[in-house]
């Protein structure tokens, strides 16, 4: 019998139930986004698949809105939600590696920094994000974009299995044998059938690798946009690199007379043989003159987290995302009008490169929507005054809407904001029909609908 009230509830998992009235709400409520303020009925802080379960029972059978939480950084604060229940997996961190298979198995609240962490330890990895504390399932669910991409595929590539709640309160295995469809709609369709409590990858051989930013003078960038695009056509697949705007941050690599300038830069990422990572930046060091860098050898998760200090939790954020095929001269040109308008030190444009072998899977092997595109950009305003929250989502529109005209209809689905919602269509493609039939199959009621939903 499914509870009825959230003290029934408590009766029935084993992990912590918070409703308003308990000590500890006001912190289990908050998400990444500092924009978010949504005062949920109750937390239930999983501590099993079961407790998923029977938390999926209780909201379907109450009628209340349910979200599901891993590493909360849903940017349109999709973990939390009015008057609902929210599912909270941050409990549920455990990670189990296997060498020998070069596989791993890891529960549905992990971040990015304690799968690395874990993986490390045997010299080992999978395509993740650019944030440590982002968690695994959201970023997986949608795609799963990041420096491995190009050499190793989207962390959606790499998942072998899963295991899913689903709306009905069953746990289901999902992979290439068991319920084969709920797993193809669960590589790039977002929360929209269920619960992960945990996912299984493969490995890749990646410990040390060769990364770093290098920043360029403001008046270098059509050059270096230009170079970009053909450069990443045919570069090396252990080789993920992305232009962005930055602010440079006080940090001591950057001259200090120039801590709170606007930079082109180039992020780049070489994950072959670290002897080599000199060598195969040389082309960024040719193509014009180098103002400031931080390169070198390091361990493949301390580059994960080499940007958590400018995003913080509790930062204010809006983004947006569009897929992009080609980066015309025109695209660069509106790039150069808008990107160095960034107005905070947590504010940028990064056009991640998903060719290689993103390239290599077939449009419809899984859900992901838009893989002839070759990058995804993203266009985020964060800053901690929200006084500043009006002007710095203008500037993200302002962008986005220049560079519109020479992006694809659809987006990553992890870039988008709340106000999104128009483009879901557009956002998987062509694969779109197909994940509304698997919709109906496994939530035909739509309890999954706090995300960027596909409607039954």
């Amino acid at each position: 019998m499914a509870a009825k009230t959230a003290s029934e509830l408590r009766d029935l998992v084993r992990g912590d139930v918070i409703t308003p009235e308990d000590q500890g709400y006001e912190d289990a409520r908050k998400v990444h986004n500092g924009m978010i303020d949504k005062r949920p009925g109750v937390i239930v802080r999983v501590a099993n698949a079961g407790d998923a379960m029977t938390t999926v029972n209780y909201a379907r059978d109450n009628q209340l809105d349910l979200s599901v939480r891993g590493g909360g950084h849903s940017g349109p604060g999709f973990g939390t939600n009015d008057g609902g229940v929210v599912l909270d997996l941050s409990g549920m961190r455990g990670v189990r590696v296997d060498p020998n298979a070069q596989t791993v198995r890891a529960e549905g609240g992990t971040t990015w920094g304690d799968f690395n962490a874990a993986t490390h330890a045997f010299g080992l990895a999978t395509t993740g994000g650019v944030i440590s504390t982002t968690g695994i399932a959201g970023l997986t669910l949608g795609g799963g974009i990041g420096y491995l991409s190009r050499g190793h595929g989207l962390s959606l590539d790499n998942l072998i299995s899963a295991d899913v709640v689903t709306a009905d309160g069953q746990m289901l295995i999902a992979n290439e044998h068991e319920n084969a469809n709920l797993f193809w709609a669960l590589r790039g369709g977002g929360g929209n059938f269920g619960v992960c409590t945990s996912f299984e990858y493969k490995l890749r051989p990646v410990d040390t690798v060769y990364w770093g930013p290098m920043f360029y003078e403001l008046q270098d960038t059509k050059t270096i946009f230009e170079f970009y695009r053909d450069y990443i056509k045919d570069a090396p697949r252990g080789m993920g690199a992305f232009p962005v705007f930055q602010i440079a941050p006080p940090l001591p690599f950057i001259p200090e007379d120039r801590h709170g300038d606007m930079f082109v830069g180039i992020v780049a990422c070489w994950s072959g043989d670290p002897a080599a990572g000199e060598e195969q930046f040389k082309p960024f060091h040719d193509v014009a003159e180098v103002k400031a860098e931080m390169v070198g050898p390091l361990p493949y998760p301390a580059i994960n987290a080499a940007f958590d200090g400018l995003f913080p939790t509790g930062i204010r954020q809006y983004w947006k995302g569009n897929f992009v095929k080609e980066l015309s001269d025109e695209a660069i040109a509106a790039h150069i009008q808008h990107g160095p308008n960034a107005p905070t030190v947590s504010s940028t444009m990064h056009l991640y490169p998903i060719n290689g072998a993103c390239h290599d899977v077939a449009a419809d092997a899984t859900a992901f929507g838009h893989r002839d595109a070759d990058f995804s950009m993203v266009i985020l305003a964060a800053s901690d005054d929200p006084a500043n929250d009006a002007a710095h989502t203008k500037w993200v529109q302002d962008y986005s809407d220049a560079v519109a005209p020479y992006s694809e209809p659809g987006g990553y689905v992890n870039f988008m904001d709340d106000d999104d919602s128009v483009r879901v269509q557009d956002n998987y493609g062509g694969n779109y029909d197909r994940l509304v039939d698997i919709k109906r199959r496994f939530d035909p009621d739509n309890l999954f609908h706090v995300n960027q939903n596909i409607a039954p």
